[in-house]
């Protein structure tokens, strides 16, 4: 009778615990089922872009591998490498999991996950409807869709505009420290189809602000820029300026 209890006791701890594992074993690597955004927005600070510097390139990311049946051969130099395509963004799910090269992910950090990009690497990468651009450390794979060319933090989506749509359309422009030398900054304030009252509003921001002003115009609108500004610190300055004035939808242009 002793030993029948005892096999009975033995017996009900491990179905305790294999009903305590389960949870864990179903959901897999991540806690949560699906991806969603963080509970607050970026700061600042958090928004500022990723610093170009000397990397050293992870060997074991550098070898081919195989997602869904899909093979993947990493490039082992970036210089030049120069895309467009559909860039989307991860958040909470992935937030302080490691990345593919064995950093942890912060979805509040200018951060990137790329095919075939070295890891780490640097990349520029300009949102093509609005004009926005921000630089990103390239340190994890994905993502793994046909129609996908980079996935972006939270922070660097949000930055670029899309981070409610979900995607958006972008440039992606590799980083290294031999090209990562600043470009003349231009700030877009507004654009109208009157020639005349932009142009009288360019005389205005050209005396408040001390800064060059020029007018683009394109299929019939005239578009008020604000440089070029060779400090981006300036540059930066004179937008944070335009937005706390009546220029909220003001954005920072690069020059080629």
């Amino acid at each position: 009778m002793t030993h029948l209890i005892n096999a009975l006791l033995i017996t009900l701890i491990c179905v305790v615990l294999s009903a305590c594992s389960s949870p864990s074993s179903q959901q897999g690597r991540y806690a949560m089922q699906h991806d969603a955004a963080p509970l607050r927005t970026p700061t600042e600070l958090e928004m500022q872009d990723a610093v170009v510097t000397a990397v050293i390139k992870s060997a074991s990311a550098s070898r081919p591998y195989e997602v869904r049946g899909k093979r993947y051969t990493p490039m082992l130099d970036e210089t030049g490498y120069s895309e467009e395509g559909i860039a989307s963004w991860y958040g909470r799910k992935f937030h302080n999991y490691h990345t593919s090269n064995g950093e942890i992910y912060d979805m509040f950090a200018m951060t990137a996950a790329h095919k075939t990009l070295p890891l780490p690497s640097f990349a520029r990468v300009t949102n093509l409807d609005n004009g926005k651009s921000v630089i990103v450390r390239v340190n994890d794979r994905g993502p793994f869709h046909d129609d996908r060319l980079i996935d972006l933090s939270y922070s660097a989506a949000y930055k670029l505009g899309y981070y409610r749509q979900g995607t958006a359309r972008v440039k992606v422009e590799a980083i290294t420290l031999a090209n990562s030398a600043p470009r003349l900054s231009y700030i877009q304030v507004a654009a109208g189809s009157t020639l005349s009252n932009v142009e009288a509003l360019a005389f205005q921001l050209r005396q408040q602000y001390h800064v060059p002003t020029n007018i683009v115009e394109k299929d019939g609108i005239y578009r008020l820029r604000l440089g070029p500004i060779k400090d981006a610190a300036e540059a930066q300055s004179v937008l944070d300026k335009l937005k706390q004035n009546q220029f909220q939808n003001a954005f920072l242009l690069y020059s080629e």
